[in-house]
């Protein structure tokens, strides 16, 4: 799992937490990958950290660089200095180990059956194989299907033909792709591959149009998936049913403050009486007044931030 980056992005929202532990509904969002492998029959994940690591011992219980998720174990490799994706990737090689892995990147949330990509991958000797999907804003990878190869990622090679291809910021790769990438080295896994594929190099892709596929990059992103979900847009299908906790058990809610839209609580925290919330997002442990009206915000124990707006003490 790619955890290390700044999520500058998404700031105010990532200055107390790293982007893979945002919650959305209040689950963490790394936890929404953990689940999507985990039905795919991924027993064990290594993550990479940089920014606020000792958020993950607080949310996930990683102790001594590892913790435990549904039965498996998480392996934490901290980064002093933050690598990018192919140097994070290469810096946890010892913890992935010498067979077919999947990366993650930990800012996306999806619901696209895996099974295409796996199955791909298995036995096609390719040293990376993406997710794709034919649809997006950022549609820069070249793609022929009929040879099931990459040919092109952002336009480095032979320049942006159509159609182009969104990368969903998940891929597998055979170890094959440590020897590719200096130790040490900081350095995106795009350009890596994208000198794969300029050497004739294996490195495949698979389209995966169907299921949901949210790129959670920006406060806006982030309220709109909470919209989403909350309208019935998006399906997981390896959740149960009932996953969504509008309302965490240990929060407190006055019986005269009202919840609208996408409006969701977390654990600890405290809606006083006759506040309004509509389409906002309160994160364990926040304080909303009494009286207070708040429409598309986040809110932590820290500050208020009006989706759009300007951020408030």
């Amino acid at each position: 799992m790619l955890g290390a980056g700044l999520g500058t992005r998404l700031r105010p929202l990532t200055d107390s937490l790293p982007k893979p532990l945002v919650p959305v509904f209040n689950k963490p969002l790394l936890t929404f990958a953990f689940d999507h492998l985990i039905a795919s029959g991924v027993e064990r994940f290594v993550v990479n950290t940089h920014h606020r690591p000792e958020a993950y011992a607080r949310i996930l219980g990683e102790k001594n660089g590892r913790a435990e998720y549904r039965g498996r174990p998480v392996f934490f490799r901290h980064e002093p200095v933050l690598l990018e994706t192919g140097g994070g990737i290469k810096n946890a090689q010892d913890l992935i180990g010498d067979s077919d892995f999947v990366s993650y990147n930990g800012d996306v949330l999806a619901a696209f059956p895996l099974s295409p990509l796996l199955a791909t991958h298995a036995g096609s000797g390719n040293i990376a194989t993406l997710a794709l999907r034919s649809s997006g804003a950022e549609r820069r990878v070249q793609f022929d299907s009929a040879s099931g190869r990459i040919t092109d990622l952002r336009g480095t090679i032979g320049g942006r033909t159509e159609p182009a291809f969104l990368f969903t910021g998940v891929a597998v790769f055979s170890p094959e792709i440590f020897r590719h990438i200096e130790k040490g080295a900081i350095v995106s896994v795009i350009p890596v591959l994208a000198e794969l594929v300029r050497r004739g190099a294996p490195v495949g892709g698979v389209l995966v149009d169907s299921g949901s596929w949210f790129d959670i990059g920006n406060p806006q992103a982030y309220l709109a998936v909470h919209r989403t979900i909350a309208a019935g847009g998006a399906a997981f299908d390896y959740l149960r049913s009932d996953w969504i906790p509008r309302v965490s058990p240990n929060a407190e809610v006055s019986g005269s403050a009202k919840l609208e839209g996408c409006s969701c609580v977390g654990s600890g925290a405290r809606i006083e009486a006759g506040a309004v919330l509509r389409d906002t997002v309160v994160w364990s442990g926040a304080r909303v007044g009494a009286g207070t009206t708040l429409e598309n915000a986040v809110v932590s124990p820290d500050w208020i931030f009006q989706v759009g707006g300007e951020e408030k003490p």
